[in-house]
């Protein structure tokens, strides 16, 4: 997976940070997580094109995490765009409606099939290679953290297979399928000639008050992307508005066993993340801070 962060301010932007959106690059997959104000020109500036995208997952609707999709919609709709193929839209429950009012309002037509699907919290998506999990979390409004999941794999043992003379193809498609395989009048078991190698985690919670859902979701994740809106000395205005503090984020790293913690999602009366990074490193050290245009791979 390449993740490249779009946008990583909370409710009101900054000159140096746009309002939420995420782009997660995975095989032939292109999920972008919210679509705040100024998602389409964001994507521009770092050279993802809109027909890359696959599949938009939407935490909550508020207007900070879904301002921008009208606009994203009508332009991949227009006649300068070919997006072809089915583009999935996921979102709370009630989102079916709320897109029809979004239209109406705006009076446009899509020019590409959208398939809107209302979640629910388990698993809302999965193919061979991935899977999509979601959390119901605690905010002013319905909230949604999501994890996208990668497949355990088998790997091929490849100094056994070398000293067994075993060649490339069929067989090691079966042993790979956990499957006994014959070679020379011996039965090859996968213990034998495989290795598990599993797959990688990606959790991104959005807004959320500390919940236990949060902890859930992100349970042994590679990386957890976590809004942090303020620092800990505003726990109460935290608590007030159903949002995270930096060192709440970081205890649900720390509960969740995660092995890194990106932050994100801070409100613009924090010049720099200093002390946001600080808070949470009181209980969690692999911490890190978003920036608009970051990038990193997993």
């Amino acid at each position: 997976m390449e993740l490249t962060f779009l946008g990583t301010s909370s409710m009101v932007p900054t000159k140096d940070r746009s309002h939420s959106a995420l782009f997660i690059k995975y095989q032939n997959q292109g999920i972008l997580m919210d679509c705040g104000e100024g998602t389409q020109r964001q994507m521009k500036i770092t050279g993802i094109k809109l027909t890359d995208i696959t599949k938009i997952l939407i935490s909550h609707w508020h207007g900070d995490h879904i301002l921008g999709l009208p606009g994203l919609l009508q332009t991949m709709s227009s006649s300068s765009n070919t997006y072809s193929g089915v583009l999935e839209l996921y979102g709370p429950p009630g989102i079916k409606k709320n897109f029809d009012m979004l239209k109406e309002a705006l009076t446009f037509e899509l020019t590409f099939e959208l398939k809107i699907i209302e979640v629910k919290p388990g698993t809302i998506f999965q193919n061979n290679d991935f899977k999509i999990e979601t959390a119901k979390l605690d905010h002013s409004v319905t909230s949604f953290g999501y994890s996208i999941v990668e497949t355990d794999k088998m790997r091929i043992k490849t100094d056994v297979i070398k000293k067994l003379g075993i060649p490339h193809g069929p067989l090691l498609g079966k042993l790979q399928e956990g499957k006994n395989i014959k070679w020379k009048d011996k039965t090859i078991t996968p213990e034998k000639a495989t290795t598990l190698s599993k797959g990688k985690k990606l959790t991104i919670i959005a807004d959320t008050s500390l919940c236990k859902s949060c902890i859930d979701l992100a349970d042994e994740a590679d990386i957890l992307i976590c809004e942090s809106t303020y620092t800990n000395s505003l726990q109460e205005k935290a608590e007030k508005y159903k949002h995270l503090t930096a060192g709440q984020a970081g205890l649900i790293a720390n509960k969740a066993n995660a092995k890194k913690l990106i932050l994100t999602h801070f409100s613009q009366r924090y010049k720099n993340t200093q002390q946001i990074e600080e808070d949470a490193r009181d209980v969690f050290d692999n911490v890190t801070s978003a920036k608009d245009f970051m990038k990193v791979s997993l």
